[in-house]
């Protein structure tokens, strides 16, 4: 059997890790049938839309996206496309796993952790009013309760499927009493339901603290959106930067998987992309469709390579190109495969 997906290769470096990933998924065994479909700067440049009918169609049916990098033009010019799928498929779970991975250097050797942001309420709503005359701006932050509830629970139960013990709600309730207060009751509310799992919070401006001295100390954190898009970047440098973590943007009708970095149009073609943060995504979306065992032999691939240290690209002080890089982890991903 093999399963439809949308395949969104992207702008600057996107067609590179894409390829990249593709090649990685084929090795593992698994099957996908793509439908490859445009979308961001080089479908506007193309075709004059930046994200046409066709692209919402086919994610719409496969329920199901693998994309790479896209450029939003700074300033001027359409708006992101990115915010755009999420907002569209309603994608409320933003999950951003960060885990250690062998010869990067950091100060932390031993992080493995999964936040939970909430992708479609809080400041990032866009209730924004500007008051001319006395040159106010206003900024509204939205919060409800179905909101709350759908990302939490969404943590929980992902956190139960993962094995995971421990789930931490960052919040600021001790001033945002009605908006961060509201999360909060709601979550203590649902721990009860989960006693195998231990549940406890922080407030926001703690918790980021505690992140820089002593991430090992938690396991999973769930949050609001504004507060989850910091928190995941930040966490992301515990183990190396936005370069070799995954993301995925999943809703209750679709699921789209993607690296958070750049399309870095300036190294575009030229073999430099490091594609790992895609192929951590890509891992991503084999447990999403319950291939864990293939999704597990990406992992165990990962750290082979870096572990080794004699395939890697660039950024991580190595000489590798993109191919090269692939070229050995394709190796070892079909060899724990086939284990």
């Amino acid at each position: 059997m093999a399963y439809s997906a949308t395949l969104i290769h992207g702008d600057g470096i996107g067609p590179e890790v894409v390829t990249a990933a593709v090649r990685v998924l084929e090795a593992t065994g698994v099957a996908f049938e793509w439908d490859e479909q445009a979308a961001g700067l080089g479908a506007y440049e193309s075709a004059g839309d930046e994200l046409p009918e066709a692209t919402l169609a086919s994610i719409a049916r496969t329920r199901l996206a693998l994309k790479g990098p896209l450029t939003t033009p700074v300033g001027t010019g359409f708006k992101s496309v990115n915010v755009r799928l999420r907002q569209h498929f309603d994608l409320y779970a933003n999950v951003r796993p960060c885990v250690t991975l062998p010869g990067i250097p950091s100060r932390f050797d031993d992080v493995d952790l999964v936040l939970y942001r909430e992708n479609t309420e809080g400041l990032y709503a866009g209730l924004e009013y500007f008051d001319e005359r006395n040159q106010i701006a206003d900024s509204i932050s939205r919060i409800t309760r179905r909101g709350s509830e759908r990302i939490l629970r969404f943590a929980f139960e992902d956190m139960i499927r993962r094995g995971r013990h421990r789930l931490t709600l960052a919040h600021k309730a001790n001033i945002l009493k009605r908006t961060s207060g509201m999360f909060l009751t709601i979550g203590r509310e649902m721990a009860a339901e989960y006693p195998a799992l231990q549940f406890d919070d922080r407030i926001i401006d703690n918790m980021a603290m505690q992140l820089v001295i002593a991430p090992d100390a938690y396991d999973g954190i769930v949050t609001t959106n504004l507060f989850g898009d910091i928190l995941s970047d930040l966490m992301a440098g515990l183990v190396g930067g936005l370069g070799v973590t995954g993301s995925a943007n999943v809703g209750d009708d679709a699921a789209i998987f993607e690296a958070v970095h750049g399309s870095a149009p300036d190294i575009a073609g030229q073999g430099k992309a490091n594609p790992t943060a895609l192929i951590r995504s890509a891992e991503m979306m084999l447990h999403h469709i319950g291939e864990h065992a293939a999704a597990g032999a990406v992992a165990k691939g990962l750290v082979d390579v870096y572990a080794d240290g004699s395939a890697l690209t660039g950024d991580l002080g190595g000489s590798a190109s993109t191919t090269t890089f692939t070229d050995a982890l394709v190796e070892r991903v079909a060899f724990h495969a086939a284990r």
